[in-house]
């Protein structure tokens, strides 16, 4: 989306600003959520770097996730930020918008950047426009990925006379009505609630829609963003989809899942472990698929970066810790400790090899080996940019009024990008 650099972030201050509030002494880095589970990780990490830069004293601050985005906030607006914060692009393109981070692009070499995957490492970019000229800016290194997969119940699946998960959205229509007609349970459930999960927007791009153009107008009035809402409105009217995913986030269709209720559940690989502990009967008969998609063939992809803010006394020492926290060694090994996947192309050949080597090949094993093997696919379906949670909302509101036949499909679309259009 394109973004202007007139929308400043009021208290920014200009670049080489003073951080008068931080000890000259040190390096501060700050992570989100990664302590106390990886206090051993960055002490042996952080031991290695300074050992190897001896004029560089490492602080590391860990914040809780609820935390980050309101702390960087403030200590951006008051000049007391970190010199490297690990963050997500979304969130990061909001502050980027506004010139708060380091232009990445005038300090990375093309060999630098060609270590890592290029679709991630184009996820942490934004077209900045100022007096009618337009320019790529790259604010983050990529770190850990994870990627959703298709955990299912192979009894369920079984019952419905479904010999195979669901690998499109075409697929998945089909199987629903499976489901529903042998067993009276649902396929899977998909929250419809605006301010939770963007998966329906993702599965709109999987489908071939463009969500919005490079002026940042509304791109899907057009009719593969009326079939896309058709699709969803035709399963919930079909009774298809339960109730509650006008009402329920995510986090119910989890539960229903594990309550043996759904056949289908999308998520990361690392939650069989949970379903494991949350409900040994259903984990025992799971096993994981790659992730649905439409007819594009992309399959999506969180990632976790590190952005370096414009302002810090330490640009290349933020920047040479942060290529130091993100090379393939030292991302192989967090991403084996995390269970995780890393972002440069020599982790995921070396990562995969190693679970190729391993002797006994458990659901987990398989679904991290799925969730690997579907990076070559996979990318930030929906762009870093401004108001992302407007866009879901006007899409999400104007789905729903259409399944509760309020509207048509068509005046639905319309409606969306009308609203979007005249923010």
């Amino acid at each position: 989306m394109l973004v202007s650099t007139t929308l400043t972030l009021g208290l920014i201050s200009s670049c080489g600003a003073n951080n008068s509030n931080k000890s000259s002494g040190e390096l501060e880095f700050w992570t989100m959520q990664l302590a106390p589970k990886f206090n051993q990780y960055f002490a042996d990490l952080n031991n290695s770097f300074q050992t190897e830069n001896q004029d560089i004293k490492i602080r590391w601050i860990d914040i809780p996730w609820s935390a980050m985005e309101s702390k960087i906030l403030t200590a951006i607006s008051a000049n007391t930020a970190p010199d490297l914060v690990n963050l997500n692009p979304n969130f990061a393109s909001q502050l980027a918008s506004r010139n708060a981070w380091l232009d990445l692009d005038e300090v990375i070499t093309p060999e630098t950047k060609a270590v890592y995957l290029p679709n991630i490492w184009q996820a942490s970019s934004i077209e900045i426009c100022q007096e009618n000229q337009c320019e790529q800016d790259i604010f983050g290194i990529p770190w850990y990925l994870t990627t959703r997969v298709t955990i299912y119940n192979q009894k369920l699946l079984q019952e419905a006379g479904i010999t195979k998960s669901p690998e499109t959205y075409a697929e998945l229509k089909q199987v629903a009505k499976e489901v529903k007609s042998k067993t009276g349970k649902y396929a899977f459930f998909i929250t419809f609630v605006p301010g939770d999960s963007g998966e329906v927007l993702e599965s709109m791009v999987q489908m071939g829609v463009k969500l919005i153009d490079e002026s940042g107008k509304a791109a899907f009035d057009t009719p593969e963003g009326i079939a896309a809402f058709r699709y969803w409105v035709e399963l919930y009217q079909e009774k298809l989809l339960p109730p509650e995913v006008l009402t329920q986030g995510h986090r119910y269709g989890v539960e229903l899942y594990q309550a043996g209720e759904t056949a289908l559940l999308a998520s990361g690989a690392e939650f069989l472990s949970a379903i494991s502990n949350n409900a040994p009967t259903i984990a025992q008969v799971s096993a994981a698929a790659p992730q649905i998609t439409g007819k594009t063939g992309k399959k999506n992809v969180a990632v976790m970066n590190l952005a370096i803010p414009r302002n810090t006394e330490k640009p290349d020492e933020a920047l040479q810790y942060a290529l130091y926290i993100t090379n393939t060694a030292n991302q192989l090994e967090f991403a084996q400790q995390a269970n995780v996947l890393p972002s440069t192309k020599e982790a995921v050949k070396q990562y995969i090899a190693n679970l190729e080597q391993e002797a006994n090949t458990t659901p987990l094993q398989q679904a991290r080996k799925v969730s690997a093997l579907q990076l070559k696919d996979a990318e930030v379906l929906i762009p870093a940019m401004d108001n992302l949670q407007m866009l879901q909302k006007t899409i999400y509101e104007n789905l729903q009024a259409a399944m509760l036949g309020e509207k048509t499909v068509e005046q639905a679309v319309k409606d969306a990008a009308s609203e979007w259009n005249n923010q």
